[in-house]
């Protein structure tokens, strides 16, 4: 599809045609193949995610809803247990409760867009089994304080780091600090594929073999089923699309901590950017200011061809569909100031310095 901005919010076309030529190499290979789903490709793909997130395991699934899923039915979270979770998330981290009979416990977020730690202690009762921080948008949570607050109570921690693979806090990757971590491959994701998928990282092995069997309809043969499963299988061409990807990962997602330098440098005394602690290496798969003037600042933009994106417009506790939660307008006034208040500037490997200038011209001409 052919953008009508002259700088697309996002352009998934400039990366492919970058690697075109060894995605056909993998396209052919597992065409003749004849295995189209699971086997060697996925195998080996997941041998190079648990090594590059310093794991023993890793477990490819459909896609990252599933990761988040499955994880919460192999921990046997259900009907009577409390999960926390931040308000300030994709609608996805919230459903997997939902969907596992669990009820969502939603708490507020910190200016970083990231669980609030305090706000997280305060929600945690008798019946509280887990907590699903977001890496938000690829910045880390504060997982030191979140793993403090979650041993104290003998809770499981589940990391939503859909967002933020590469990411890293206190020079150790996201999706290792947990029981596990559930990833996104989708499309738009730093390490997105050509359809959908997902990938879970665990250091349990007891976790990593129940999530084989339930990603795999629960057989543990092709004639035995040992458990009520799920049918949640990365296919082979999916898997060999992501294990030439992720030979680039860092080299992108250095790109876009270098982009993001660049918007904070220049963006800092005209509107609220984010930025790294001592102790993080975001990856930014967004980047996100803040300004009182979103809206027209966004009008503004698209109005030069500048594509932008707001991540997200509605906070969980304020959709339709969490009414039942019995949340509503001042539940989590952080999460209800930064709905109307951010905006997501373009930010992706590909994108030119030319581009990265004209962005930040048309913010400064708009708030100076």
């Amino acid at each position: 599809m052919i953008s009508k901005f002259s700088i697309p919010f996002v352009d998934l076309t400039r990366q492919f045609k970058n690697i075109e030529s060894e995605l056909l190499d993998e396209f052919i290979e597992v065409g003749r193949s004849g295995v189209y789903v699971l086997g060697e490709k996925v195998e080996y793909f997941e041998e190079q995610i648990s090594k590059y997130c310093g794991v023993r395991f890793a477990v490819s699934v459909a896609n990252g809803s599933d990761a988040l899923f499955l994880c919460l039915k192999a921990l046997g979270i259900g009907p009577g247990d409390e999960v926390i979770t931040p308000a300030t998330s994709f609608i996805a981290s919230t459903w997997v409760i939902e969907a596992a009979g669990a009820k969502p416990v939603l708490v507020d977020v910190r200016d970083d867009l990231n669980i609030d730690p305090e706000k997280m202690s305060e929600a945690v009762t008798k019946n509280t089994k887990c907590i699903i921080p977001v890496h938000f948008a690829g910045r880390s949570a504060p997982m030191n304080e979140i793993m403090r607050v979650a041993d104290k109570g003998g809770i499981k921690v589940l990391e939503d780091a859909a967002q933020a693979i590469g990411a890293r806090y206190h020079n150790k990757s996201v999706g290792s600090f947990g029981i596990a971590g559930g990833f996104s491959l989708h499309p738009l994701k730093n390490l997105g594929l050509y359809g959908d998928g997902g990938v879970i990282t665990t250091d349990d092995e007891s976790l990593a073999k129940k999530l084989r069997l339930l990603r795999n309809h629960g057989l543990e043969s092709r004639d035995h089923c040992t458990l009520w499963g799920y049918n949640s299988r990365l296919d082979s061409i999916q898997a060999a699309f992501a294990s030439v990807k992720l030979k680039y990962l860092d080299v992108w997602n250095e790109r876009c901590r270098a982009i993001s330098l660049k918007y904070q440098l220049a963006l800092k005394d005209y509107t609220n950017v984010p930025y790294d602690k001592p102790w993080e290496k975001n990856v930014y798969h967004n980047f996100i200011i803040t300004t009182p003037s979103r809206d027209r600042l966004k009008a503004h933009l698209e109005g030069v061809g500048i594509g932008t994106a707001i991540h997200y417009p509605v906070p969980i506790h304020l959709q339709p569909v969490s009414r039942k939660l019995g949340y509503g307008i001042g539940s989590f006034p952080v999460s209800e100031r930064l709905a109307e208040t951010m905006l997501s500037l373009p930010i992706y490997p590909e994108l030119l310095d030319s581009e990265i200038d004209q962005v930040i011209s048309e913010v400064r001409k708009f708030i100076g």
